[in-house]
């Protein structure tokens, strides 16, 4: 194509006289302008290019590796040739022509594998399901050209629905953008009235609002149309050998449509990279997603702690599948002994502990309060005092919404795990003021994860399965709601979040994620019934049980006295709820503790209001052990 095209230039610009041009120079520049370009060419990897996959990338390419042969031609035939003989503007007519030679075959190759006879011979033996794209945007151009690609795929975009009025008449890959979202139930008729009404809603945006997608889920469902969406990037790509995995049905995550929150990885990486860490929960949800995500950082050691043996087998099994370089090690302890505990960082000296070990099902802890305080309480003291004694720079609690102005001996325990905390932090700043800043405690507090183990979500699904009633506990009892490695990324976050670290303006406050809107139950309910295919009140009944016993209505993330920091992450705020003396606590606690291994429950509970003033005790009232509303 080099050659060829040194010689149409020169046609091109000298016509017919071209025979007779100099023959001796003409075939001395034809010659000299091959092997450059051949040297070029290699040099830049224009011979690497597949053709089945051409594109707008590899035009660049091609561009850039003929400016660069024209570059070297030109000052290399002066020296030989002063470019005698040579019209100047015929470099110029063989920039055009080279790049015309080597990018058309290219695209032919491409347009007859992708719309060639065999392909649609093909497409008439494999006949498609019509799709609906919701959005113009993120991924809708990369699924309508891999489903135009593939014969046999088994979608076919008949149409495209777009997020603002300008783009509407448009086309991308000439599949039309026949209107926007808000016209979705014209456009579904427009279609229907064509003989192409679409089978399938795919929504394309990766990070669509919840209240679209809820909206969006209600007026599928009048219109009887199935609601799907596409998995990330990288999934749908996995997918494509399995075209029925290239969309995915509608997650309830989706549902919240939380924005997504901008992370430092640099400064996840820095703070566990090549450390020693332990988690102590391992074995729970929030406990295993933060170990799979603190494996991923590479750390130099990685204990994981929990008093369940077949969790704790789970999570080292996954995580030695995964991380085979890891090797993790799984310790079957109970943080509610103290030698234990000592044991282990004595023997293991952990950098950084995150502490998600906890008793965390409300009605289960209201009916066992001892406990609650044993493992809540008295085992967060048990960690974070050993990890002082041993010589952890870092420790992370992991609290909850539901210690704000608690009404449940959950709430009421968590609170004073935080207290403790706080006070533990400040001691050591003060302690360390001298020499540095000292071992950092750090509590992360939010609220719900969807789809943790116990909580509204697999229990309404268990519900689904068996038919229903799906129970409520009242229709305005509302919850905050974020996905398990949303909260785990967060958490992660705030603990290597630079001015915890630097600054003494930080010690002592609570780290509270932003948890977006808080969402009705009976809302949720409905959502999961929906997207079960299923209707509410005609297919699945919802009942109505009452609040539990230490429930309130909603929860709150901070108390309206707790005055509110930002971070230098909007996702993370701080909040500074009272402080308590590290001394008195500690022994006000020995005597909580010494009350709950003799089983004075009376006690244990005088003792817990004493100790957090805004706990309340509930009047029990009509409720039951699967209740929801979490």
């Amino acid at each position: 194509m080099a050659a060829l095209s040194v010689v149409v230039s020169l046609y091109l610009r000298l016509g017919a006289e071209i025979v007779d041009y100099k023959p001796p120079l003409t075939i001395t520049y034809i010659l000299s302008f091959t092997v450059i370009a051949a040297s070029v060419f290699l040099l830049t990897g224009l011979y690497r290019g597949i053709w089945r996959y051409a594109s707008l990338p590899d035009l660049f390419n091609i561009a850039r590796a003929v400016t660069l042969t024209v570059a070297v031609f030109l000052p290399v035939m002066f020296v030989i040739t002063r470019l005698e003989a040579l019209p100047r503007s015929t470099l110029l007519i063989d920039w055009f022509v080279l790049i015309a030679l080597l990018g058309a075959p290219r695209l032919a190759y491409r347009l007859f594998k992708d719309r060639g006879l065999g392909h649609i011979f093909e497409r008439a033996k494999h006949p498609s399901v019509p799709v609906l794209l919701i959005s113009a945007k993120d991924g809708a151009d990369t699924f309508i050209r891999e489903m135009m690609r593939d014969p046999r795929a088994v979608y076919r975009v008949v149409g495209v629905l777009a997020d603002t009025p300008s783009r509407v008449g448009r086309e991308i890959y000439r599949v039309p953008v026949l209107g926007t979202i808000d016209a979705l139930e014209d456009v579904v008729e427009q279609l229907d009235r064509r003989g192409k009404r679409p089978q399938k809603l795919i929504i394309t945006a990766q990070n669509f609002p919840g209240a679209l997608v809820r909206g969006l889920l209600e007026r599928a469902d009048a219109l009887a149309i199935p609601l799907a969406r596409l998995p990330r990037l990288t999934d749908f790509r996995r997918n494509l050998d399995d075209a029925e995995r290239a969309v995915e049905p509608i997650a309830l995550e989706d549902l919240l449509g939380r924005p997504q929150a901008v992370l430092d990885r640099d400064e996840m990486a820095q703070l566990i990279t090549g450390r020693r860490v332990l988690v102590t929960g391992a074995g729970g949800t929030i406990g295993a997603e933060l170990t799979r995500q603190i494996a991923a950082f590479l750390p130099g050691r990685l204990v994981l702690l929990d008093n369940g043996e077949f969790a704790l087998y789970a999570i080292d099994a996954e995580l030695r599948e995964r991380f085979p370089e890891l090797a993790p090690l799984p310790l079957l302890r109970d943080v509610r002994e103290r030698g234990q505990v000592e044991e282990v960082v004595c023997a293991e000296r952990p950098e950084i502990v995150f502490h998600a070990a906890a008793l965390k099902q409300l009605p289960m802890v209201e009916a066992n309060p001892i406990e609650g305080v044993l493992t809540n309480i008295i085992g967060s003291r048990n960690v974070a005092e050993a990890a002082r004694a041993f010589g952890a720079s870092l420790v992370v609690m992991i609290s909850t919404d539901k210690a704000v102005n608690p009404t449940s001996v959950l709430g009421a325990t968590k609170r004073l795990a935080e207290s403790f905390c706080q006070a533990l932090d400040l001691h050591e700043a003060r302690r360390r003021a001298p020499y540095g800043q000292g071992a950092r405690y750090v509590t992360v507090r939010f609220g719900n994860v969807l789809g943790s183990t116990g909580s509204v979500v697999p229990l309404f699904a268990r519900q689904l399965a068996a038919g229903g009633p799906l129970t409520v506990t009242d229709p305005e009892v509302s919850r905050f709601f974020m996905t398990v490695r949303e909260a785990v990324e967060l958490v992660l976050q705030a603990s290597a979040l630079p001015p915890a670290a630097a600054t003494t303006e930080t010690r002592g406050k609570i780290f509270v994620l932003d948890m977006g809107e808080p969402i009705k139950i009976v809302d949720l309910a409905h959502q999961m019934i929906r997207l079960a295919g299923l209707r509410a009140d005609r297919d699945i009944k919802i009942e109505f049980i009452g609040l539990r016993p230490g429930e309130k209505l909603y929860e709150e993330l901070f108390h309206s006295a707790e005055p509110l920091m930002p971070t230098a992450n909007p996702a993370i705020r701080l909040a500074a709820p009272r402080t308590a003396d590290y001394a008195m606590l500690v022994r006000s606690i020995e005597e909580l503790e010494e009350n709950a291994r003799l089983r004075r429950e009376d006690r244990v509970l005088q003792l817990l209001e004493r100790l957090v003033p805004e706990y309340r005790r509930s009047t029990p009232g009509p409720s039951a052990a699967a209740a929801s509303g979490g």
